[in-house]
């Protein structure tokens, strides 16, 4: 297995494009993984730890534009007071040691529906930005980019360069439920975000279909019953509503984690308490 270390965004882009094959990594939590398990056997590793350029984050067009190699750590400690969400679902990554080496841009790649960085992304329209030496830069929404497990629409001769998020304009929530309470995998997941500006909800499943998936019924269903102007209750009804709707949205399996039932009940649950989480803070 060949090892390539480029140290320059141009470099990597070269490297990439002279060697379709080789798989991109940074922090490897997950690539490493199923490398020392067999399950992956890439002809050569696309090492991108030297590129400084990936780290970086910043303001673009109204976004956060965020470096496909900046941590979880790093989402924590300087992105919490911007995006809530996403910060909250770092917390819940692994290990320190995992948080220190794991990456936004890595939870992209690897595109699992058990990602935990993906729903807060969804629900708050994230775009991925997309970068080939020969054919320059793309962007897409981060729901269109990701098409099933493990499975994403990143050419052979293209890396991942960044994640646009637009900054919270409102109280974000991430949930999950595991078998424990770290070092898991989850059961399943759930992020809601509140623009307050807009009146609009953002939600996101997790681990609970091929890919993560919004649960759009819910989001105009509480956007018409919230009470945006003069700020009241929820009402008990509403939440229980929302709750259902969340799970509707659902398209689970049963494996070594957990039942489909389980994981439907779960969400109705995680739905309903993000919303009124969420609408009490808004309302504080």
């Amino acid at each position: 297995m060949e090892l390539l270390q480029p140290t320059t965004w141009a470099d990597a882009l070269a490297a990439r494009a002279e060697n379709p094959g080789a798989l991109p990594l940074w922090g490897g939590t997950d690539v490493m993984v199923d490398v020392n398990f067999g399950r992956a056997r890439p002809e050569a590793i696309l090492d991108l730890t030297r590129v400084s350029d990936l780290a970086d984050w910043g303001e673009a067009d109204g976004a956060l534009r965020i470096g496909a190699g900046v941590t979880y750590t790093r989402a924590i400690a300087e992105l919490g007071d911007r995006l809530p969400g996403l910060a909250a679902a770092s917390r819940t990554v692994g290990s320190p040691q995992i948080r220190n080496r794991g990456t936004v841009g890595g939870n992209l790649g690897s595109s699992s529906p058990a990602g935990d960085a993906l729903p807060p992304l969804y629900a708050s329209g994230a775009e991925v930005e997309l970068v080939s030496s020969a054919r320059g830069t793309r962007r897409m929404p981060v729901d269109e980019f990701i098409t099933g497990p493990k499975r994403n629409l990143l050419e052979p001769d293209e890396l991942i360069a960044a994640v646009h998020v637009p900054s919270a304009r409102g109280p974000e929530v991430f949930a999950k439920v595991g078998t424990r309470n770290a070092m898991v995998i989850a059961v399943c997941s759930f992020a809601l975000a509140l623009d307050a500006d807009e009146r609009r909800v953002g939600t996101c499943l997790g681990s609970a279909a091929p890919t993560p998936v919004r649960a759009s019924e819910a989001e105009a269903f509480a956007e018409a019953e919230l009470d945006w102007e003069g700020r009241g209750p929820v009402a008990v009804a509403t939440l229980e509503r929302f709750g259902e709707l969340v799970a509707d949205a659902a398209r689970p399996i049963d494996d070594v984690r957990g039942t489909s039932a389980y994981r439907r009940h779960a969400l109705a649950v995680l739905g309903r308490r993000a919303l009124g989480w969420a609408w009490g803070e808004l309302c504080a």
